[in-house]
């Protein structure tokens, strides 16, 4: 009766389900969706695997590397590494040399191009208070406060702090938490140098661990069943659960989004306080626009920036997965663009790349993917629900539970992993009663 059932496929359900599988507990996990990888995940346009959303990694996302390889999924092939670099089409650069860490850190504020040098002292002297604080803040704030708080520079905000907190916690400055921020500055600068680098995906999303992960649970006694909603949950008359009339099983590991997460929760009435918390939880949108451009054109850099208007990223496509001439225009975060239909937000995409490529023909064809709940708002002093419940055997796992990470990848698979280890502590512990 030792089986532990996930609601939910994403990167948090299966990395949750792959490591119970290595433990030997077998698993059962149910995905409403007929797709792998939840809020990231693969999607097919004009017969090309792509994405709902590009996602950037880093170096110091350890716990996602090494699920990765846990899985089958070779890092080193499926990512492209490149040391710390920040291109916007302002003309900013900021290039980390291969010194140790900090120092390179150092060498790239020192070395950045578009900012003056006073400009480059205030930002010096803003990761150097952030060092001797040990990166924690008294009272959490709001990015653009704690950087007016600090004296950064109009041109440092907009060209360095801002894009980052953007990219890292996909909540606009005027309403991040800081603390979350600096908790991400904290481990991408105080790491050894590799922290820092930027892995970006070479294949879909779905090739870099949610199908390699739903394979290895698989051949490890696990079931994974997609097209298969969870509405309910019931406790069974020896205290197991029941999942949708299937059971029993020993735990339960509730893996989907919050919204999902409270409704079912809340079919459990002593879990109603828990419900309202993950009902409070607000949401942050991620918009994609990707335009099919002739074969011979690309970006200077696979990844640039924007400073300011309606679009924050451009990727090349090309440049990453071989899809030449495939640029991915990217929005992160609430703002006026939403209420732009996909025409709108298209000829903006267009535009934006257009100011990176002057003549920049019209699109060949053009798809907008709006992910509407990509992440949580991460927002200063942000109530985030354990992992675990006060219900016997029942947890949560999601890149939105309790951490000191916003909501990435890294976080997703950080709280799967928590989440299998108290599922498997909770099965220990029952069976050592028995």
């Amino acid at each position: 009766m030792n089986r532990v059932a996930i609601v939910g496929a994403g990167w948090a359900g299966l990395a949750a389900a792959a490591s119970l599988a290595t433990r030997g507990i077998a698993t059962h996990v149910f995905e409403a969706a007929r797709h792998l990888g939840g809020r990231a995940r693969r999607v097919e346009i004009e017969g090309v695997a792509l994405d709902n959303g590009q996602h950037i990694l880093i170096g110091a996302y350890r716990e996602t590397l090494r699920m990765m390889g846990e899985v089958g999924v070779d890092p080193d092939r499926a990512l492209l590494r490149r040391p710390l670099e920040l291109r916007l089409a302002s003309g900013f650069r900021m290039k980390a040399p291969r010194w140790p860490a900090p120092l390179h850190l150092a060498g790239a504020l020192a070395g950045a191009r578009g900012i003056t040098v006073r400009e480059k002292l205030a930002a010096l002297r803003f990761v150097g208070n952030l060092r001797r604080a040990r990166y924690r803040l008294k009272v959490d704030c709001t990015v653009d406060d704690f950087l007016l708080r600090y004296g950064q520079p109009d041109a440092v905000r907009a060209k360095l702090w801002q894009p980052l907190c953007v990219a890292a916690l996909n909540t606009p400055s005027s309403t991040a938490s800081a603390q979350v921020f600096a908790n991400v500055l904290r481990d991408t600068f105080e790491g050894d140098r590799e922290a820092s680098d930027l892995l970006l995906p070479r294949s879909d999303l779905g090739a870099l661990f949610p199908e390699a992960a739903a394979a290895y649970v698989r051949n490890r006694s696990g079931e994974v069943s997609l097209g298969a909603p969870v509405r309910a949950l019931a406790r069974g008359r020896d205290g197991d659960w029941i999942v949708e009339g299937l059971g029993p099983f020993a735990a339960v590991i509730i893996a989907c989004a919050p919204l999902h997460a409270a409704t079912l929760v809340g079919t459990l009435e002593p879990l109603a306080p828990l419900a309202a918390e993950l009902s409070a939880l607000r949401c942050e949108p991620i918009y994609t626009c990707y335009l099919q451009y002739p074969e011979a054109i690309s970006l200077p850099f696979p990844m640039i920036g924007f400073e300011s208007g309606p679009v924050h990223w451009a990727f090349d496509r090309g440049e990453l997965s071989g899809h030449r001439g495939l640029m991915a225009a990217v929005t992160s975060a609430s703002g006026p663009h939403e209420d732009e239909d996909h025409s709108g937000f298209t000829r903006m995409a267009h535009d934006a790349l257009s100011s990176l490529l002057p003549g920049l023909p019209q699109p060949r064809w053009a798809r907008v993917i709006a992910e509407r709940r990509a992440t949580f708002a991460c927002t200063p002093g942000l109530r985030r629900p354990s992992n675990e419940t006060t219900a016997d055997g029942l947890f949560l796992a999601g890149d939105y539970t309790a951490s000191d990470y916003p909501g990435t990848l890294e976080s997703a698979i950080r709280s799967g992993v928590r989440a299998a280890t108290l599922a498997a502590h909770s099965l220990s512990r029952a069976s050592t009663h028995a």
